[in-house]
């Protein structure tokens, strides 16, 4: 990252320090809709479908976007909802859109980032039972895109690996590859989470066999890696380890 020599600005590096903190902590509220959620929004046409590398790529720039956002920022307009979710058990939830559900959800608070022709947007957090009516009406399954044979790896961004054993379908993917964004902007000196902002917060996804990720779970030992250990709520079994990122 080329300008990692820059001068970060105040208000980044305040935002960036939160993130530094990590999250969660807070448990969940008693009141079920009380649980604070971040919604993704995945763009997927029916007649021509993103790659589903450069969605994951798209959803996970675009978290850690939002997480870094001004918006969220002290004094800033989203920063009470962003705190509130982000100090208590995060959770994301991705639904897919296309054609007018896809146009309402960019009226919706959030960031939206196009990866290679494949766009996500991540929405402000908020409780589960007061979603917005246009976000609460998109599905959240039902949705699959093939793995494909052979990503090309961006040597100049990071790399979030995906254990392939585990099989998580597209939305699954979208909200780990997110906790992985937000884990990694977080353990980046700041310098070099301001460089990575400049990018656009380009990253590439891909998949890991099984003897590849156990080279990478060496990497999170050494401590030059950081993994998402999922809590479990779907899919996959608690505890399990479901993201690498590599900076």
């Amino acid at each position: 990252m080329s300008s990692v020599g820059s001068t970060v600005d105040a208000g980044f590096e305040a935002r960036h320090a939160e993130l530094a903190r990590g999250y969660g902590g807070g448990g969940d509220p008693a009141d079920p809709a009380l649980v604070q959620a971040m919604q993704m929004v995945l763009h997927i046409p029916k007649d021509d479908p993103p790659a589903r590398s450069a969605l994951l790529a798209a959803a996970a720039s675009a978290v850690v976007a939002l997480c870094l956002d001004e918006r969220v920022g002290p004094g800033g307009e989203w920063e009470e909802r962003y705190l509130t979710w982000k100090r208590s058990r995060i959770r994301k939830v991705a639904r897919r859109a296309r054609g007018a559900q896809w146009l309402a959800a960019q009226e919706v608070d959030g960031v939206t980032v196009d990866f290679g022709g494949a766009q996500a947007r991540a929405l402000v957090p908020g409780p589960v039972g007061d979603v917005d009516p246009r976000i609460r009406r998109l599905q959240i399954s039902g949705t699959e895109l093939p793995e494909e044979a052979d990503i090309a790896i961006d040597p100049e961004a990071p790399v979030l690996w995906v254990d392939s054993e585990l099989g998580m379908t597209v939305g699954k993917a979208a909200a780990q590859v997110g906790h992985a964004s937000m884990l990694l902007a977080g353990a980046l000196p700041v310098r070099h989470a301001y460089a990575w902002a400049a990018t656009g917060f380009r990253c590439t996804v891909a998949e890991a066999d099984p003897g590849h990720w156990a080279e990478l779970r060496r990497r999170v030992a050494r401590g030059d890696a950081v993994a998402v250990r999922d809590a479990g709520f779907t899919e996959v079994a608690p505890g399990s380890m479901t993201v690498i990122a590599v900076p």
